[in-house]
């Protein structure tokens, strides 16, 4: 048999073979000693069986390279598809914590406004008070005022009138004015305290205005 009949047995039992045979992943460097194996057998044949060889290790070269290739992007992904849910994690955490102090924010915001209107209130109610009270105060000082005017003007018309009287009764009227005042001021009467007060001193001027006569 020529050496292009042994060849072309080769190859057509070669092709059967390839056929027949299950698809198994190939071992390391398998692609690269499948290629030098078809080259040798294409060195061995002339004619198309040759060209047939080379190219079908041309492709197998091409498809290595493809599939490696095709690896290499895949495990890239893989990697990048990694570090996405990496970050993504992150951030869902970074997001839960943020909006956990968001709410502990609010909360605190919440409780310091309740505290505000509550210590508004209070202020709003003693200044309430506190406007009725300076109103009453008010109205009582124009109240003795106008009392302690009166009361001055009575004492200037008895200054005016006034007769002589003894030193003695003067002075025993000056210390009932003293007792009334005291008795007034336990009572919380505090008109008559004045009243009171005013009358001893009315006698007080009496009594200065006597001395200066009596020496004479």
């Amino acid at each position: 048999m020529s050496s292009v009949g042994t060849a072309a047995v080769i190859t057509s039992g070669c092709k059967h073979h390839l056929m027949s045979a299950k698809v198994v992943p190939l071992p390391p460097n398998s692609a690269s000693e499948t290629t030098d194996f078809l080259r040798r057998m294409a060195s061995m044949v002339s004619g198309r069986n040759g060209e047939t060889l080379l190219r079908a290790a041309s492709l197998i070269e091409s498809l290595t390279q493809r599939a490696m290739s095709a690896e290499r992007l895949f495990h890239e992904q893989q990697e990048e598809s990694k570090r996405h849910a990496q970050r993504h994690e992150a951030a869902e955490l970074a997001s839960d914590a943020m909006a956990s102090q968001i709410a502990a924010l609010r909360a605190q915001l919440a409780e310091v406004t309740a505290a505000a209107a509550a210590e508004r209130a209070a202020f709003d109610t003693e200044r309430g008070k506190l406007l009725d009270l300076m109103q009453n105060a008010e109205s009582h000082i124009g109240k003795l005022t106008t009392e302690l005017d009166t009361l001055r003007t009575s004492v200037d018309s008895f200054n005016e009138t006034a007769v002589a009287v003894p030193i003695e009764v003067l002075r025993l009227a000056r210390t009932q004015f003293d007792h009334l005042s005291r008795g007034f001021e336990r009572k919380g009467d505090v008109i008559s305290q004045a009243m009171s007060e005013i009358g001893g001193f009315a006698i007080d001027q009496a009594l200065t205005a006597k001395k200066p006569a009596d020496k004479a």
